[in-house]
């Protein structure tokens, strides 16, 4: 019995790294949490507790980057923002995204083609609300910013489709 479960064991991590490796291959990158990946220079990993992040932040942005909730289509200050800039981390201020590589996608939330860095966020598998999706997170703070879908434009084909209640702007 125990060789069976051995087995069954070996069958299935192979099944989830070739899963994992087919999925890097067609989308064109590496942003798997799972990889073992260099952290940007400043993005010392902030830790708070509950109470914390809850006397930091507004109710909407707490329930948002750390209960994982989502704000309304069309209703965040950042979907149809057109200035350059920055977009960082509502919480620890990590720089995230940039205007540059911001796109109109017609969902209502700002949605971006790539990172400024890949070590500056991580994907998660999010399997809530009887859907799979791939969660995109700060990877300083942990806060969530919102979902990665593999129908944005060219280079990346990537749209990370993000809540405007999880960044700041910074103006260039």
């Amino acid at each position: 019995m125990k060789g069976l479960v051995y087995i069954l064991s070996v069958c299935l991590f192979t099944a989830l790294a070739c899963s994992t490796s087919l999925k890097e291959q067609k989308n064109g990158s590496s942003f798997s949490s799972e990889k073992s990946m260099v952290m940007p220079a400043d993005s010392t990993k902030v830790v708070k507790s509950d109470a914390e992040w809850k006397k930091m932040l507004s109710p909407e942005v707490y329930t948002i980057t750390r209960k994982a909730g989502t704000e309304r289509a069309f209703s965040g200050k950042y979907w149809d923002n057109h200035d350059k800039g920055i977009y960082s981390c509502v919480c620890c201020d990590l720089p995230l995204f940039s205007s540059a590589t911001k796109f109109e996608s017609g969902t209502g939330w700002p949605s971006f083609y790539q990172p400024i860095e890949k070590t500056a966020i991580m994907v998660n598998t999010d399997e809530s609300y009887g859907m799979v999706r791939d969660e995109v997170v700060c990877r300083r703070c942990d806060a969530h910013l919102g979902h990665v879908f593999n129908d944005g434009p060219k280079p990346t084909g990537l749209r990370y489709c993000l809540n405007s209640a999880s960044l700041k702007f910074k103006k260039k």
